[in-house]
């Protein structure tokens, strides 16, 4: 199904992203091509995963695979085959988190599969102005996998899209800001206070918005 997943991110979501959002990319030349590899982002937007997904290049979208919420995605059999097969997520269970189950297990075996894995750190949306406290998830997959680069990416725009809670997108310019990749250092409150402030510092050189 990989020929399917290609065909409709690049030739029908790719189109739409640029239309409603202009789809700027800011540092594009710090994305990795291949993996295992982080992304760590905002989110604002259901918008933010497409965003991101049409500003790879079609020849590495097979390994981009958004960490993203078991219990919304796979709520129903249209939108699990659409999230698995299309958007290629990776499956979190976030109602189990305290339970005794491993939700982050999946992710690990993405990473160790040589996949580029999209993470939300604040681990659901926002409203798009000021960024929620960061959850730890994403340093301790930087731990299990410490030769892998965590890119902070800062996404614009993409909550006026389409804001939480609204079905209707409305055209908008975005940007997003790519960052040069940081690697784990050994101390998970360090890492998580880089990763912080990376996600700051490119927030603060994020364009004044615009209609797209």
């Amino acid at each position: 199904m990989r020929w399917l997943r290609r065909l409709v991110l690049v030739g029908l979501f790719r189109p739409l992203a640029r239309i409603f959002t202009g789809a700027d990319v800011v540092g594009r030349e710090h994305l990795p091509l291949k993996g295992p590899a982080i992304l760590a982002a905002n989110h604002a937007s259901h918008v933010d995963t497409f965003l991101l997904l049409a500003m790879y290049p079609s020849q590495a979208l097979d390994r981009v695979r958004p960490a993203a919420a078991a219990d919304y995605f796979l709520s129903n059999p249209l939108m699990s085959w659409f999230s698995r097969t299309i958007v290629g997520i990776v499956p979190v269970w976030r109602d189990k988190a305290g339970s005794g189950v491993d939700v982050l297990a999946p992710v690990r075996a993405a990473l160790a599969a040589g996949d580029i894995v999209l993470i939300f750190p604040e681990g659901t949306r926002g409203d798009g102005e000021e960024m929620a406290s960061l959850k730890s998830g994403v340093a301790r997959l930087a731990e299990a996998f410490p030769h892998a680069p965590v890119t902070p990416i800062w996404l614009q725009g993409a909550g006026r899209v389409l804001p939480k809670g609204a079905h209707v997108p409305v055209p908008m310019n975005c940007t997003a800001l790519v960052g040069e990749p940081f690697h784990w250092q050994g101390d998970r409150t360090q890492f998580m206070d880089e990763l912080r402030n990376r996600l700051d510092a490119l927030h603060a050189k994020a364009p004044p918005q615009r209609w797209a």
